[in-house]
Protein backbone atom coordinates (compact mmCIF):
# COMPACT_ATOMS: atom_id res chain seq x y z
CA UNK A 1 0.00 0.00 0.00
CA UNK A 2 1.44 3.53 -0.96
CA UNK A 3 -0.03 7.19 -0.22
CA UNK A 4 -0.77 8.96 -2.73
CA UNK A 5 1.83 11.01 -2.66
CA UNK A 6 4.56 8.19 -2.34
CA UNK A 7 2.42 6.44 -5.33
CA UNK A 8 3.30 10.09 -7.48
CA UNK A 9 7.32 9.61 -6.68
CA UNK A 10 7.77 6.06 -7.86
CA UNK A 11 8.90 6.57 -11.01
CA UNK A 12 10.39 9.98 -10.84
CA UNK A 13 13.90 10.28 -12.64
CA UNK A 14 13.30 6.43 -14.04
CA UNK A 15 13.41 5.67 -17.59
CA UNK A 16 10.86 2.83 -18.84
CA UNK A 17 10.12 0.62 -21.50
CA UNK A 18 6.94 0.79 -22.86
CA UNK A 19 5.43 -2.78 -23.43
CA UNK A 20 5.16 -3.70 -26.76
CA UNK A 21 1.33 -4.64 -27.26
CA UNK A 22 -0.04 -6.76 -30.20
CA UNK A 23 -4.04 -6.62 -31.56
CA UNK A 24 -4.35 -9.70 -30.33
CA UNK A 25 -3.53 -9.20 -26.53
CA UNK A 26 -6.39 -8.90 -23.89
CA UNK A 27 -7.13 -5.57 -23.42
CA UNK A 28 -9.89 -6.59 -20.76
CA UNK A 29 -12.10 -9.37 -18.66
CA UNK A 30 -15.45 -7.83 -19.01
CA UNK A 31 -18.05 -9.68 -16.58
CA UNK A 32 -21.78 -10.57 -18.16
CA UNK A 33 -24.81 -9.34 -15.89
CA UNK A 34 -25.55 -13.21 -15.07
CA UNK A 35 -29.14 -13.04 -16.04
CA UNK A 36 -28.80 -16.57 -16.78
CA UNK A 37 -26.92 -18.48 -14.12
CA UNK A 38 -23.52 -16.92 -13.19
CA UNK A 39 -21.73 -14.34 -14.81
CA UNK A 40 -19.20 -15.30 -17.13
CA UNK A 41 -15.34 -13.55 -17.71
CA UNK A 42 -15.26 -12.28 -21.38
CA UNK A 43 -11.67 -11.46 -22.51
CA UNK A 44 -11.72 -8.66 -24.80
CA UNK A 45 -8.64 -8.19 -27.11
CA UNK A 46 -7.21 -4.75 -28.07
CA UNK A 47 -7.92 -5.34 -31.41
CA UNK A 48 -12.02 -5.81 -30.41
CA UNK A 49 -12.22 -2.67 -28.76
CA UNK A 50 -10.40 -0.88 -31.66
CA UNK A 51 -12.68 -2.10 -34.20
CA UNK A 52 -16.25 -1.62 -32.21
CA UNK A 53 -14.73 2.08 -32.11
CA UNK A 54 -13.92 2.24 -35.74
CA UNK A 55 -17.38 0.86 -36.42
CA UNK A 56 -19.62 3.34 -33.53
CA UNK A 57 -17.02 6.39 -35.48
CA UNK A 58 -18.03 5.56 -38.97
CA UNK A 59 -21.54 5.79 -37.34
CA UNK A 60 -21.61 9.04 -35.77
CA UNK A 61 -19.73 10.88 -39.08
CA UNK A 62 -22.61 9.19 -41.33
CA UNK A 63 -25.23 11.15 -38.87
CA UNK A 64 -22.80 14.21 -39.34
CA UNK A 65 -22.26 14.53 -35.99
CA UNK A 66 -18.52 15.88 -34.37
CA UNK A 67 -17.82 15.73 -30.84
CA UNK A 68 -14.87 17.96 -29.47
CA UNK A 69 -13.51 19.22 -25.88
CA UNK A 70 -16.47 21.48 -25.12
CA UNK A 71 -18.61 18.13 -25.86
CA UNK A 72 -20.01 16.28 -23.07
CA UNK A 73 -21.10 12.20 -22.71
CA UNK A 74 -23.32 11.81 -20.12
CA UNK A 75 -23.78 8.31 -19.10
CA UNK A 76 -26.31 6.33 -16.66
CA UNK A 77 -24.75 2.95 -16.86
CA UNK A 78 -23.08 1.20 -14.55
CA UNK A 79 -19.48 1.82 -15.03
CA UNK A 80 -18.85 -1.96 -15.18
CA UNK A 81 -20.90 -2.34 -18.66
CA UNK A 82 -19.24 -3.03 -22.08
CA UNK A 83 -21.54 -0.29 -23.23
CA UNK A 84 -20.75 2.15 -21.09
CA UNK A 85 -17.03 1.21 -20.97
CA UNK A 86 -16.69 0.95 -25.44
CA UNK A 87 -18.57 4.39 -25.03
CA UNK A 88 -16.69 6.05 -22.74
CA UNK A 89 -13.61 5.17 -25.09
CA UNK A 90 -15.10 6.21 -27.70
CA UNK A 91 -15.49 9.98 -26.41
CA UNK A 92 -12.23 10.04 -24.60
CA UNK A 93 -10.68 9.37 -28.35
CA UNK A 94 -13.17 12.56 -29.71
CA UNK A 95 -11.97 14.44 -27.16
CA UNK A 96 -14.77 14.89 -25.33
CA UNK A 97 -15.39 14.54 -21.39
CA UNK A 98 -17.38 12.66 -18.97
CA UNK A 99 -19.94 13.02 -16.88
CA UNK A 100 -20.91 10.67 -14.03
CA UNK A 101 -24.58 10.46 -12.33
CA UNK A 102 -25.35 10.74 -8.63
CA UNK A 103 -26.25 7.16 -8.65
CA UNK A 104 -29.81 8.60 -7.75
CA UNK A 105 -32.21 8.18 -10.31
CA UNK A 106 -34.69 10.51 -8.65
CA UNK A 107 -32.32 13.27 -9.61
CA UNK A 108 -32.08 12.61 -13.07
CA UNK A 109 -32.67 15.49 -14.44
CA UNK A 110 -30.71 17.05 -12.25
CA UNK A 111 -27.74 15.33 -13.44
CA UNK A 112 -28.70 16.44 -17.01
CA UNK A 113 -29.55 19.80 -15.91
CA UNK A 114 -26.18 20.34 -14.22
CA UNK A 115 -24.19 18.77 -16.69
CA UNK A 116 -25.50 19.63 -19.88
CA UNK A 117 -24.14 17.11 -22.21
CA UNK A 118 -23.83 16.71 -25.59
CA UNK A 119 -24.69 12.64 -25.77
CA UNK A 120 -26.48 10.80 -23.32
CA UNK A 121 -26.46 7.26 -22.91
CA UNK A 122 -28.62 5.35 -20.76
CA UNK A 123 -30.81 2.11 -20.40
CA UNK A 124 -34.61 1.89 -20.83
CA UNK A 125 -35.46 2.08 -17.50
CA UNK A 126 -33.79 5.42 -17.20
CA UNK A 127 -35.44 7.00 -20.22
CA UNK A 128 -39.23 6.15 -19.60
CA UNK A 129 -38.76 7.89 -16.36
CA UNK A 130 -37.53 10.83 -18.53
CA UNK A 131 -40.35 10.15 -20.34
CA UNK A 132 -43.25 9.48 -17.45
CA UNK A 133 -41.98 12.86 -15.84
CA UNK A 134 -41.96 14.94 -19.19
CA UNK A 135 -45.81 13.44 -19.48
CA UNK A 136 -46.36 14.33 -16.49
CA UNK A 137 -45.36 18.19 -16.12
CA UNK A 138 -46.90 17.95 -20.20
CA UNK A 139 -50.82 16.94 -18.41
CA UNK A 140 -50.40 19.42 -15.30
CA UNK A 141 -49.69 22.55 -17.64
CA UNK A 142 -53.44 23.30 -18.04
CA UNK A 143 -55.94 22.90 -21.03
CA UNK A 144 -54.60 25.42 -23.23
CA UNK A 145 -50.62 24.43 -23.17
CA UNK A 146 -51.42 20.52 -23.08
CA UNK A 147 -53.77 21.07 -26.24
CA UNK A 148 -50.99 23.02 -27.96
CA UNK A 149 -48.58 20.85 -27.20
CA UNK A 150 -50.32 17.88 -28.85
CA UNK A 151 -51.06 19.93 -31.84
CA UNK A 152 -47.93 20.59 -32.12
CA UNK A 153 -46.13 16.69 -31.51
CA UNK A 154 -48.93 15.71 -34.20
CA UNK A 155 -47.97 18.41 -36.50
CA UNK A 156 -44.07 17.40 -35.87
CA UNK A 157 -44.39 13.57 -36.08
CA UNK A 158 -46.62 13.57 -39.31
CA UNK A 159 -43.68 15.52 -40.98
CA UNK A 160 -41.01 13.14 -39.37
CA UNK A 161 -42.70 9.99 -40.54
CA UNK A 162 -43.14 12.08 -43.97
CA UNK A 163 -38.95 11.72 -44.39
CA UNK A 164 -38.09 15.64 -42.92
CA UNK A 165 -35.32 15.63 -40.77
CA UNK A 166 -35.80 16.37 -36.90
CA UNK A 167 -35.01 19.47 -37.09
CA UNK A 168 -36.48 20.83 -40.51
CA UNK A 169 -39.69 18.81 -39.60
CA UNK A 170 -41.48 22.13 -37.43
CA UNK A 171 -38.90 24.31 -36.67
CA UNK A 172 -41.43 27.21 -35.51
CA UNK A 173 -42.69 24.57 -32.74
CA UNK A 174 -39.11 23.49 -31.65
CA UNK A 175 -38.52 27.35 -31.07
CA UNK A 176 -41.62 28.10 -29.37
CA UNK A 177 -42.56 24.55 -27.36
CA UNK A 178 -40.15 21.64 -27.69
CA UNK A 179 -37.32 24.18 -27.23
CA UNK A 180 -38.67 24.05 -23.46
CA UNK A 181 -38.24 20.20 -23.11
CA UNK A 182 -34.79 20.53 -24.98
CA UNK A 183 -33.53 23.60 -22.15
CA UNK A 184 -34.36 20.90 -19.55
CA UNK A 185 -32.14 18.41 -20.37
CA UNK A 186 -29.66 20.98 -20.59
CA UNK A 187 -29.52 22.70 -23.48
CA UNK A 188 -26.92 21.03 -25.91
CA UNK A 189 -28.35 17.56 -25.96
CA UNK A 190 -27.79 16.16 -29.93
CA UNK A 191 -27.43 12.25 -29.39
CA UNK A 192 -29.66 10.12 -26.79
CA UNK A 193 -28.24 6.46 -27.62
CA UNK A 194 -30.44 3.37 -25.49
CA UNK A 195 -28.99 -0.21 -25.10
CA UNK A 196 -28.77 -3.01 -22.73
CA UNK A 197 -33.06 -4.00 -23.32
CA UNK A 198 -35.82 -2.92 -25.75
CA UNK A 199 -36.89 0.94 -25.27
CA UNK A 200 -40.74 0.43 -25.96
CA UNK A 201 -41.83 2.19 -29.31
CA UNK A 202 -44.45 4.80 -27.75
CA UNK A 203 -41.03 6.64 -25.39
CA UNK A 204 -38.59 5.73 -28.67
CA UNK A 205 -40.76 7.71 -30.89
CA UNK A 206 -42.11 10.63 -28.23
CA UNK A 207 -38.47 11.29 -27.39
CA UNK A 208 -37.77 11.66 -31.04
CA UNK A 209 -40.08 14.65 -31.42
CA UNK A 210 -39.20 16.59 -28.57
CA UNK A 211 -36.49 16.56 -27.25
CA UNK A 212 -34.57 17.65 -30.70
CA UNK A 213 -31.99 15.09 -30.77
CA UNK A 214 -31.17 11.81 -32.12
CA UNK A 215 -32.22 9.27 -30.30
CA UNK A 216 -31.71 5.96 -31.53
CA UNK A 217 -32.02 2.20 -30.26
CA UNK A 218 -28.53 0.12 -30.68
CA UNK A 219 -27.85 -3.98 -29.58
CA UNK A 220 -24.51 -5.99 -28.83
CA UNK A 221 -23.47 -8.16 -26.07
CA UNK A 222 -20.49 -8.18 -23.89
CA UNK A 223 -19.23 -11.14 -26.21
CA UNK A 224 -19.39 -8.87 -29.34
CA UNK A 225 -17.74 -5.60 -27.53
CA UNK A 226 -20.91 -3.92 -27.09
CA UNK A 227 -22.95 -1.99 -30.59
CA UNK A 228 -23.82 -4.72 -33.62
CA UNK A 229 -26.49 -2.76 -34.59
CA UNK A 230 -27.43 1.11 -34.08
CA UNK A 231 -30.39 2.92 -35.71
CA UNK A 232 -30.24 5.41 -38.52
CA UNK A 233 -31.53 8.87 -37.14
CA UNK A 234 -33.84 10.59 -39.05
CA UNK A 235 -35.99 7.60 -39.85
CA UNK A 236 -39.01 6.66 -38.13
CA UNK A 237 -39.84 3.45 -39.76
CA UNK A 238 -36.92 2.35 -37.74
CA UNK A 239 -38.48 3.21 -34.15
CA UNK A 240 -38.73 -0.57 -32.27
CA UNK A 241 -35.72 -1.92 -34.38
CA UNK A 242 -32.00 -1.97 -33.39
CA UNK A 243 -31.08 -0.58 -36.39
CA UNK A 244 -28.79 -1.80 -39.13
CA UNK A 245 -25.35 -3.65 -38.72
CA UNK A 246 -22.36 -1.48 -38.36
CA UNK A 247 -19.95 -1.88 -41.34
CA UNK A 248 -17.17 -3.71 -38.87
CA UNK A 249 -19.46 -7.03 -38.64
CA UNK A 250 -21.15 -9.75 -40.86
CA UNK A 251 -24.62 -10.62 -39.61
CA UNK A 252 -27.01 -13.94 -40.52
CA UNK A 253 -30.04 -15.72 -38.89
CA UNK A 254 -30.02 -19.10 -38.01
CA UNK A 255 -33.40 -21.34 -38.18
CA UNK A 256 -35.08 -22.26 -34.65
CA UNK A 257 -37.46 -24.77 -35.65
CA UNK A 258 -38.87 -25.52 -32.30
CA UNK A 259 -39.79 -22.13 -32.15
CA UNK A 260 -41.69 -21.45 -35.30
CA UNK A 261 -39.00 -19.61 -36.22
CA UNK A 262 -37.51 -19.80 -40.33
CA UNK A 263 -34.47 -18.35 -41.65
CA UNK A 264 -35.61 -18.60 -45.17
CA UNK A 265 -39.44 -17.64 -44.91
CA UNK A 266 -40.25 -14.44 -46.77
CA UNK A 267 -40.37 -12.67 -43.52
CA UNK A 268 -36.76 -14.17 -42.50
CA UNK A 269 -36.70 -14.91 -38.45
CA UNK A 270 -33.83 -16.82 -36.59
CA UNK A 271 -31.01 -16.77 -34.04
CA UNK A 272 -28.72 -13.80 -34.58
CA UNK A 273 -25.30 -14.74 -35.17
CA UNK A 274 -22.26 -12.53 -35.45
CA UNK A 275 -19.04 -12.77 -37.08
CA UNK A 276 -16.66 -9.84 -36.86
CA UNK A 277 -13.13 -8.57 -35.15
CA UNK A 278 -14.87 -7.00 -32.94
CA UNK A 279 -15.81 -10.56 -31.43
CA UNK A 280 -14.29 -11.69 -27.79
CA UNK A 281 -11.74 -14.13 -27.45
CA UNK A 282 -13.19 -16.53 -25.41
CA UNK A 283 -14.39 -16.64 -22.14
CA UNK A 284 -11.61 -16.89 -18.54
CA UNK A 285 -11.39 -20.04 -17.57
CA UNK A 286 -14.48 -21.31 -19.14
CA UNK A 287 -12.89 -22.79 -22.45
CA UNK A 288 -16.13 -25.35 -22.51
CA UNK A 289 -18.36 -22.69 -23.02
CA UNK A 290 -16.77 -21.42 -25.82
CA UNK A 291 -18.26 -24.47 -27.77
CA UNK A 292 -22.07 -23.50 -27.00
CA UNK A 293 -21.86 -20.18 -28.72
CA UNK A 294 -18.73 -20.69 -31.09
CA UNK A 295 -19.81 -22.21 -34.50
CA UNK A 296 -17.49 -22.01 -37.33
CA UNK A 297 -16.61 -18.39 -36.35
CA UNK A 298 -20.33 -17.39 -35.97
CA UNK A 299 -20.91 -16.38 -32.03
CA UNK A 300 -24.59 -17.36 -31.48
CA UNK A 301 -26.17 -14.45 -29.83
CA UNK A 302 -29.44 -16.52 -27.88
CA UNK A 303 -31.56 -13.67 -29.55
CA UNK A 304 -34.34 -14.39 -32.03
CA UNK A 305 -34.37 -10.95 -34.68
CA UNK A 306 -36.21 -10.51 -37.96
CA UNK A 307 -35.10 -8.84 -40.90
CA UNK A 308 -36.88 -5.81 -42.13
CA UNK A 309 -37.57 -4.71 -45.36
CA UNK A 310 -35.46 -1.71 -45.22
CA UNK A 311 -32.13 -4.09 -43.42
CA UNK A 312 -32.82 -3.02 -39.42
CA UNK A 313 -33.07 -5.96 -37.14
CA UNK A 314 -35.83 -6.19 -34.59
CA UNK A 315 -35.50 -8.34 -31.52
CA UNK A 316 -38.60 -10.20 -31.20
CA UNK A 317 -38.07 -13.04 -28.67
CA UNK A 318 -35.22 -14.90 -26.50
CA UNK A 319 -33.98 -18.43 -27.34
CA UNK A 320 -33.40 -19.85 -24.15
CA UNK A 321 -36.55 -18.07 -21.98
CA UNK A 322 -38.78 -20.76 -23.59
CA UNK A 323 -40.78 -23.63 -21.17
CA UNK A 324 -42.77 -26.12 -22.23
CA UNK A 325 -46.53 -26.44 -20.01
CA UNK A 326 -47.78 -30.15 -19.20
CA UNK A 327 -50.00 -30.14 -21.82
CA UNK A 328 -46.91 -29.70 -24.33
CA UNK A 329 -47.34 -26.32 -25.55
CA UNK A 330 -44.29 -23.81 -25.58
CA UNK A 331 -44.33 -20.69 -24.19
CA UNK A 332 -42.13 -17.81 -25.01
CA UNK A 333 -41.84 -15.80 -21.44
CA UNK A 334 -40.14 -12.43 -22.69
CA UNK A 335 -42.19 -11.93 -25.57
CA UNK A 336 -45.58 -12.83 -23.86
CA UNK A 337 -44.05 -10.17 -20.94
CA UNK A 338 -43.29 -7.55 -23.63
CA UNK A 339 -47.06 -7.98 -24.46
CA UNK A 340 -48.82 -7.94 -21.04
CA UNK A 341 -46.54 -4.54 -20.16
CA UNK A 342 -48.57 -2.64 -22.30
CA UNK A 343 -51.33 -3.29 -19.57
CA UNK A 344 -51.80 0.30 -18.38
CA UNK A 345 -52.41 -0.80 -15.01
CA UNK A 346 -49.43 -2.14 -14.29
CA UNK A 347 -45.79 -0.75 -14.24
CA UNK A 348 -43.44 -4.16 -14.33
CA UNK A 349 -44.44 -8.00 -14.47
CA UNK A 350 -42.21 -11.26 -14.11
CA UNK A 351 -44.37 -14.62 -16.16
CA UNK A 352 -43.47 -18.01 -14.73
CA UNK A 353 -44.18 -21.28 -16.07
CA UNK A 354 -43.28 -25.21 -16.10
CA UNK A 355 -43.60 -28.15 -17.44
CA UNK A 356 -45.40 -29.88 -14.76
CA UNK A 357 -48.20 -26.68 -14.66
CA UNK A 358 -50.79 -26.17 -17.56
CA UNK A 359 -51.07 -22.55 -16.67
CA UNK A 360 -49.37 -19.57 -16.57
CA UNK A 361 -48.96 -17.35 -13.05
CA UNK A 362 -47.62 -13.62 -12.79
CA UNK A 363 -45.56 -11.34 -10.20
CA UNK A 364 -46.72 -7.88 -11.01
CA UNK A 365 -45.96 -4.37 -10.08
CA UNK A 366 -48.98 -2.21 -10.21
CA UNK A 367 -49.35 0.96 -11.43
CA UNK A 368 -50.15 3.10 -7.80
CA UNK A 369 -52.27 5.73 -9.35
CA UNK A 370 -54.17 3.49 -11.34
CA UNK A 371 -55.16 1.44 -8.36
CA UNK A 372 -55.17 4.28 -5.88
CA UNK A 373 -57.58 5.47 -8.14
CA UNK A 374 -59.80 2.27 -8.35
CA UNK A 375 -59.37 1.88 -4.92
CA UNK A 376 -61.23 5.18 -4.07
CA UNK A 377 -63.91 4.02 -6.90
CA UNK A 378 -64.58 0.91 -5.05
CA UNK A 379 -64.48 1.45 -1.71
CA UNK A 380 -60.83 -0.41 -0.77
CA UNK A 381 -59.23 1.07 2.20
CA UNK A 382 -55.98 1.52 3.21
CA UNK A 383 -52.47 2.31 2.05
CA UNK A 384 -50.73 0.94 -1.23
CA UNK A 385 -49.30 -2.07 0.33
CA UNK A 386 -52.96 -3.01 2.12
CA UNK A 387 -54.74 -2.43 -1.19
CA UNK A 388 -52.37 -4.92 -2.72
CA UNK A 389 -53.21 -7.69 -0.55
CA UNK A 390 -56.72 -7.26 -1.55
CA UNK A 391 -58.51 -9.89 -3.28
CA UNK A 392 -60.41 -7.65 -5.46
CA UNK A 393 -57.09 -5.42 -6.48
CA UNK A 394 -55.70 -8.94 -8.07
CA UNK A 395 -59.17 -9.28 -9.61
CA UNK A 396 -58.84 -6.15 -11.19
CA UNK A 397 -55.31 -6.31 -12.26
CA UNK A 398 -55.81 -10.08 -13.96
CA UNK A 399 -58.39 -8.37 -15.67
CA UNK A 400 -56.69 -5.76 -17.02
CA UNK A 401 -54.12 -8.23 -17.83
CA UNK A 402 -56.96 -10.26 -19.68
CA UNK A 403 -57.91 -7.70 -22.25
CA UNK A 404 -54.50 -7.12 -23.48
CA UNK A 405 -54.15 -10.75 -23.89
CA UNK A 406 -57.42 -10.19 -26.03
CA UNK A 407 -56.85 -7.30 -27.83
CA UNK A 408 -53.13 -9.04 -28.71
CA UNK A 409 -55.12 -12.45 -29.85
CA UNK A 410 -53.06 -14.19 -27.34
CA UNK A 411 -53.74 -18.36 -27.18
CA UNK A 412 -55.70 -20.04 -24.39
CA UNK A 413 -52.57 -21.56 -22.90
CA UNK A 414 -50.67 -17.42 -23.09
CA UNK A 415 -53.25 -16.23 -20.79
CA UNK A 416 -52.35 -15.74 -16.99
CA UNK A 417 -54.68 -17.34 -14.66
CA UNK A 418 -53.78 -15.92 -10.99
CA UNK A 419 -51.25 -13.04 -10.04
CA UNK A 420 -49.62 -11.78 -6.88
CA UNK A 421 -49.32 -7.59 -6.17
CA UNK A 422 -45.56 -6.66 -4.67
CA UNK A 423 -45.90 -3.18 -4.06
CA UNK A 424 -42.09 -2.54 -4.43
CA UNK A 425 -40.78 -2.74 -7.15
CA UNK A 426 -39.00 -5.27 -8.88
CA UNK A 427 -35.39 -3.92 -8.15
CA UNK A 428 -31.77 -4.67 -7.61
CA UNK A 429 -31.41 -4.57 -4.06
CA UNK A 430 -33.16 -8.18 -3.74
CA UNK A 431 -30.69 -9.11 -6.72
CA UNK A 432 -33.52 -9.31 -8.92
CA UNK A 433 -32.42 -6.97 -11.89
CA UNK A 434 -29.14 -6.82 -13.35
CA UNK A 435 -27.24 -2.99 -13.08
CA UNK A 436 -28.76 -3.36 -16.52
CA UNK A 437 -32.28 -3.68 -15.23
CA UNK A 438 -32.37 -7.32 -16.84
CA UNK A 439 -34.47 -9.66 -14.62
CA UNK A 440 -32.46 -12.60 -13.34
CA UNK A 441 -34.95 -15.25 -13.58
CA UNK A 442 -33.12 -17.64 -11.66
CA UNK A 443 -33.23 -14.90 -8.47
CA UNK A 444 -36.91 -14.04 -9.39
CA UNK A 445 -37.90 -18.02 -8.97
CA UNK A 446 -36.06 -17.78 -6.01
CA UNK A 447 -37.78 -15.00 -4.47
CA UNK A 448 -41.15 -15.40 -5.11
CA UNK A 449 -41.16 -19.54 -4.74
CA UNK A 450 -43.22 -19.51 -2.11
CA UNK A 451 -45.67 -17.17 -4.04
CA UNK A 452 -45.98 -19.57 -6.74
CA UNK A 453 -46.85 -22.36 -4.86
CA UNK A 454 -49.57 -20.72 -2.93
CA UNK A 455 -50.84 -19.11 -6.75
CA UNK A 456 -50.97 -22.43 -8.42
CA UNK A 457 -52.81 -24.23 -5.44
CA UNK A 458 -55.20 -21.77 -5.00
CA UNK A 459 -56.00 -21.56 -8.78
CA UNK A 460 -56.54 -25.24 -9.16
Amino acid sequence: MYSWNEFLLLGKNKQFDIPIKKKTDICTIMYTSGTTGDPKGVMISNESILSIISGVSHHLESMNEEFSLSDVYLSYLPLAHIFDRVMEELFISKGASIGFWQKDTKKLLDDIKELKPTAFCAVPRVLDRIYSGLVEKISSAGYLKHTLFNAAYSYKLHYMRKGYKHEDAAPVFDKLIFNKVKEGLGGNLRLILSGAAPLSSSVETFLRVVTCAHVLQGYGLTETCAGSFVARPNELAMVGTVGPPLPIVDICLESVPEMGYDALSSTPRGEICIRGKCLFSGYYKREDLMKEVMVDDWFHTGDIGEWQPDGSMKIIDRKKNIFKLSQGEYISVENLESIYSLTSTIDAIWIYGNSYESFLVAVVNPNIESLECWAEDNQVSGDFNTICDDPRARKYILEGLANTGKEKKLKGFEFIKAVHLDPIPFDMERDLLTPTYKKKRNQFFKYYQNVIENMYKSTK
